[in-house]
């Protein structure tokens, strides 16, 4: 029966263990500690158990350190010419996964793996599967998460800002006895909204929520001066809510003698 390595002298053996002591490669250290490991007589299981590696990996060692010696544990993976995920690949990834999906074609705002992965090889030329896409997103930091929905103003920019300064001219030139507030409603829902997470393979967490949606209501006014909020709740939207906004602002602002909305 062949020898999964075949037999050294002691002074070849020394040779080897030293450089497993001086190898500063993490990779390249395991590969001569896999040989280091089956020259002490351990089994290709003992071997695996005690480095953390697959017995697939240790015999594929073995086979390139019987052919090769040491020159079949150095990693070879250079030889195949540029990397695919170089550092200009990784800075063009990181420019399109931080502005939206639309800017390069695509008709739903937000990435998912295939479609960077699909933009990147349109972009650079450069083919990698989806599985790579991962590990790459991995490297530039980026994260699963959930983007925040934004309304935009639909009216041109010149002519927000004139309203804009209209508005504050207003508010600046006010006299004492009276006060600017913005005023607006929101509905609160009470059930937790779900969104991407990350769970272990096989497992399918569970987020307790009270069963039937409920919903409150919320009006509140903004006084200009005092960067102050007031805020009433209620069980619906309609005018009895903005009512009593305004009689709580009637409490609140005692001393003003006229309010602007």
């Amino acid at each position: 029966m062949e020898r999964i390595v075949p037999e050294l002298g002691a002074r070849d053996k020394k040779r080897i263990k030293g450089q497993s002591r001086q190898c500063q490669d993490a990779a390249l250290k395991t590969r001569y500690l896999i040989i280091v490991n089956l020259m002490d007589g351990q089994t290709v299981a003992q071997t695996a158990s005690a480095l953390q590696v697959g017995r697939s990996t240790v015999y594929k060692v073995a086979k390139r350190f019987r052919e090769h010696r040491e020159a079949g544990l150095v990693d070879r993976r250079e030889e195949n010419g540029r990397r695919k995920m170089d550092d200009e690949y990784l800075t063009q990834l990181h420019e399109i996964v931080a502005g939206s999906a639309q800017d390069y074609g695509w008709r739903r705002p937000t990435w998912t793996r295939e479609m960077p992965t699909t933009t990147m090889t349109r972009l650079t030329r450069v083919r990698i599967h989806v599985s790579t896409m991962s590990r790459a997103l991995k490297q530039i930091g980026a994260r699963l998460g959930r983007p925040k929905p934004a309304v935009g103003c639909p009216w041109p920019e010149r002519q927000k800002n004139r309203r804009l300064q209209a508005i504050q001219e207003i508010v600046d030139q006010l006299p004492k006895d009276e006060v600017a507030v913005y005023e607006d409603e929101v509905d609160i829902h009470l059930n937790p909204k779900i969104g991407p997470d990350w769970m272990t393979r096989g497992q399918q967490k569970e987020v307790m929520t009270p069963g039937k949606n409920e919903k409150r209501y919320l009006a509140g006014a903004f006084d200009s001066r005092t960067n102050e909020l007031i805020w009433v709740e209620g069980e619906k939207k309609n005018t009895l809510l903005f009512i009593q906004l305004l009689w709580k602002l009637v409490q609140h602002l005692c001393n003003i003698t006229r309010m602007q909305k």
